[in-house]
């Protein structure tokens, strides 16, 4: 199977939703037509609620980084060299694995009515992003950054180990590849920014901690809420369907999910030393899996 022939083109042709039309840049790491389409199994996960609440979500958040990009922008205009890097990398990079996300549900689920499901998230989501949510210190809004690099390449590694689909494994390997240069890049901004605003050790672990409250917050809730609403047509929405909808998601992937790895990447920013993360990454792994 090869996206750029026969019916598969047609999705690759479309797989813009007008609202969120960006082109495509030439800093990619990975081609989406190099997936081995002819080795999809999709029966693997077909009929799978869970896989597909986590790969339709992830492809919503993922194909809105515009919406991030501009905020972004905006706030980091006095920095030529993370504005481009922003424009230029990160941005196509991550619109490309929404891309990839929507191809990939439209190829295993074609009953699921990616536009049309995706014009009402972002009519609800995009008012949710704005630069008054940004930290007040550029080298703290590099930390939240790096939170959600975490988070992200963490998901993505977790969905790589707990799916034997082939297409999805090379998929989710390439896009966890993509998140964790992504979170280096966000670390460097953040070392040469801490030495600029001299941002505490103490308000940057508040910042790490507030934004991993965040990370199940309010884009969780509006994105499971509009895939829910578009696999069962009808049905009742609220706080116990949704706790539901994630407990199963979570069992899904927790056996699969990397804390060692989370746990590493959050301590970087507080600039631990070898020594004490060799003391840390144990017991605060333990935690993690606790917590999880």
């Amino acid at each position: 199977m090869n996206l750029v022939s026969g019916e598969q083109s047609k999705i690759h042709q479309e797989s813009d939703v007008k609202n969120c039309e960006k082109p495509m840049n030439s800093n990619l790491r990975w081609n989406l037509e190099d997936a081995p389409w002819a080795q999809l199994r999709a029966e693997r996960l077909t009929d799978n609620a869970a896989w597909r609440y986590l790969l339709c979500s992830a492809s919503f958040i993922e194909i809105t980084t515009d919406l991030y990009t501009q905020a972004l922008l905006d706030y980091f205009a006095d920095d030529a060299d993370v504005a481009g890097w922003l424009r230029d990398e990160w941005e196509g990079q991550e619109l490309q694995h929404g891309r990839a996300l929507r191809a990939y549900v439209e190829h295993v689920w074609p009953d699921f009515d990616w536009p049309r499901v995706y014009a009402a998230f972002r009519a609800e989501y995009a008012p949710l992003i704005s630069a008054e949510a940004l930290m007040p210190k550029h080298s703290l809004e590099m930390v939240a950054r790096c939170v959600v690099e975490m988070g992200t390449s963490t998901y993505y590694t977790a969905l790589n180990r707990a799916t034997d689909e082939p297409v999805l494994k090379w998929l989710t390997q390439r896009i966890y590849e993509d998140e964790i240069a992504h979170y280096k890049h966000f670390l460097r901004y953040f070392q040469a920014w801490r030495d600029r605003d001299g941002a505490s050790r103490r308000e940057i672990a508040l910042t790490l901690w507030r934004r991993l409250k965040m990370i199940e917050a309010e884009d969780s809730w509006v994105v499971t809420k509009h895939v829910h609403a578009a696999l069962y047509p009808g049905e009742a929405w609220d706080d116990r369907v949704y706790r539901a909808v994630i407990a199963d998601c979570r069992r899904t992937v927790a056996a699969h999910f990397p804390h060692r790895m989370s746990v590493k990447m959050l301590l970087h920013p507080l600039d631990v030393g070898p020594r004490m993360q060799r003391l840390l990454i144990p017991p605060l792994t333990g935690v993690a899996r606790l917590v999880a």
